[in-house]
């Protein structure tokens, strides 16, 4: 039975292994940041975004200009029950025809201007080009996001493979203690039921063992899908487990990280952008009680068959321009302009509401950063000299347990407190890393680990 377990164990890491010939790439932390910036579809949608924003603020641009349309309209007319001749008038010329069937052309070349609406039209290119400003902080705050998403599953994945080594490492040492029981079982010195004991703990060590693995690959899974890498791909994470200068560094004080994170968070300067963006609506809306000035001008020409008059004459003597000037006063317009002022300034409040909880939000997710650095870096501390005390304990109860001194249960519990100090140890370490490390990044460098 056991050698069918292991057959089929060996043959799950064979089939789970990379290929022969395969290139496995050890991808660092900046490997998978630089990726994710380039490939994540997520972070892609919101630059689409920020360019189709550029082509509105080219359309508004293009609103200054004249609109010119030219219009051609060729038509045949059929009576066929005509008895009489016709008369046709086509522009200037008049003429009758007993044709009953009759083909008419115009053509027609129309220009408009807005000269002046109030200054809406200027107001609407700033408008856009805040709009445009906000689409691409959007896209930076994206960005931001899948940094911090990175390093947290960067640092998740570092935690998990140390975990697992403790496991092994615990693993190792419960087989040589079964192997110990088992001999004192033998020697009649141990009871059966001290040694399945022992088994059950190496059964639970193996399960831990799994699980730290499980869960290695499960945030190699979300890393990936980041990067937007192919399901079978390996992920294979560069970097060993960091020493106590990079848990214990010093932690920026709150003040000084956001004092910095106001002058280079997105965030924070897409809210001000809101701010402005609203004002500029109020005066958009208030151009609604200007009048609106307009230059048109025109030129057309026609022709018809069936007259006296051949077609270069009826196109000479038919030819117009026009020119005119367009004056609109709104008067009463179903209070619609006053509506729009109001929803404007309603919009205005909001956008400074919307500042103040920018500043607030970003505000507590430092402070919680450098509470959670300053707590786990104290508890680090602690944690170290706790996981020497048990490791020392651990040991002297093993060396007990092999000369028959010490009793299974004095075993176990040793070895529980262990692992349970050196699982908090790693947590402490680990999560003092990752706050110190987004603590820098939110005080404008990059995450580094």
């Amino acid at each position: 039975m056991n050698r069918k377990i292991h057959l089929a164990a060996l043959c799950l890491l064979l089939s789970a292994a990379p290929s022969l010939g395969q290139t496995v790439r050890t991808w660092s932390l900046k490997d998978c940041i630089d990726h994710a910036l380039a490939h994540n579809i997520q972070l892609r949608r919101a630059r689409l975004s920020a360019q189709s924003s550029a082509t509105d603020v080219k359309e508004a641009k293009a609103g200054l200009l004249p609109t010119l349309s030219a219009a051609v309209t060729q038509s045949v007319q059929y009576r066929p029950f005509q008895e009489q001749t016709g008369n046709f008038v086509n522009g200037s010329i008049a003429s009758s025809s007993s044709r009953k069937a009759t083909q008419s052309g115009s053509y027609g070349i129309n220009a408009t201007w807005v000269v002046w609406n109030g200054g809406k039209n200027r107001a609407d290119i700033a408008d856009r080009t805040y709009s445009q400003q906000i689409a691409q902080l959007a896209a930076d705050q994206e960005a931001n996001s899948i940094q911090e998403q990175i390093a947290q599953l960067y640092v998740q994945i570092l935690y998990s493979r140390e975990a697992e080594t403790t496991n092994r490492q615990l693993l190792d040492a419960d087989r040589q203690l079964l192997l110990r029981g088992r001999e004192l079982l033998a020697a009649g010195q141990m009871a059966k039921s001290d040694v399945a004991q022992l088994e059950a703990q190496v059964s639970s060590g193996e399960y831990d063992v799994v699980n730290s693995a499980t869960q290695t690959a499960q945030y190699e899974l979300q890393l990936k899908q980041l990067l937007e890498l192919p399901g079978e791909e390996v992920l294979r994470i560069a970097g060993a487990s960091p020493d106590d200068e990079a848990v214990l560094a010093p932690i920026p004080l709150t003040a000084d990280v956001y004092q910095a994170a106001l002058t280079s968070r997105p965030e924070i300067e897409s809210s001000a952008l809101g701010v402005e963006q609203s004002d500029l609506a109020v005066k958009i809306a208030k151009a609604g009680r200007m009048p609106t000035i307009s230059l048109t001008a025109g030129l057309g020409d026609s022709h018809m068959t069936g007259t006296r008059s051949d077609y270069f004459t009826q196109m000479k003597n038919n030819f117009d321009g026009s020119l005119g000037i367009s004056l609109s006063i709104p008067i009463f317009d179903g209070r619609s302009t006053k509506s729009a002022v109001e929803r404007a300034q309603i919009g205005q409040l909001t956008a400074r509401l919307d500042q103040q909880d920018a500043r607030k939000q970003l505000y507590s997710t430092i402070e919680t950063y450098h509470q959670n650095a300053v707590s786990h870096q104290a508890r680090y501390r602690s944690s170290v000299s706790a996981v020497k005390s048990y490791e020392t304990s651990y040991e002297l109860m093993s060396e007990q347990f092999r000369l028959g001194t010490a009793n299974i249960a004095e075993l176990l519990n040793s070895r529980s407190q262990l692992l349970s100090a050196r699982q908090e140890m790693l947590q402490n370490k680990y999560t003092a890393l990752l706050n110190i490390a987004l603590l820098g990044f939110y005080g404008g460098g990059g995450i580094e680990i």
